[in-house]
């Protein structure tokens, strides 16, 4: 199974525009800017996008848990921090930071925290989050794409 998203970006990077788009449609010509990430205007940046796919991510994978266990949750909530540093010039993302609240009746703690230790091990995202390879096609306008890994 594959999922794709497309971005495209106009003009430099300061007062440059761009728009996101999911092959769903879900998001379409969501609007993206230097001043939503880094200021303080109001709209959706790629480390909020990136938070809502672990948080989502996560919240299934820790359903599956329980289910392994026969428990079911009434109420999975969670809340990703993702962090963006400038450290010695250069812009990383070094951590992400899932907030958690399970309302499950019927199952104990220990249950519960096993069951959401493995979901933050094993969820796909957090997985691709700790990726060791990026690869990426890139084609320059008329000239043949190139493959880099």
């Amino acid at each position: 199974m594959k999922r794709t998203a497309s971005a495209q970006w106009r003009g430099n990077l300061k007062q440059g525009k761009g728009s996101i788009n999911t092959e769903s449609g879900a998001i379409s010509n969501l609007a993206y800017s230097f001043s939503k990430r880094f200021g303080e205007e109001r709209g959706t940046n790629p480390e909020e996008l990136i938070g809502a796919a672990h948080s989502s991510c996560f919240a299934m994978a820790v359903s599956a848990e329980l289910a392994q266990r026969n428990l079911q949750a009434e109420l999975i909530d969670v809340r990703a921090t993702v962090s963006l540093e400038n450290v010695s010039g250069a812009w990383s993302i070094p951590a992400v930071h899932l907030d958690v609240s399970i309302e499950a009746a019927n199952a104990s703690r220990a249950q519960i925290e096993e069951a959401a230790n493995s979901a933050k091990a094993n969820c796909p995202v957090s997985k691709l989050l700790k990726a060791a390879e990026i690869t990426m096609n890139l084609n320059l306008g008329s000239q043949d794409a190139a493959t880099f890994s």
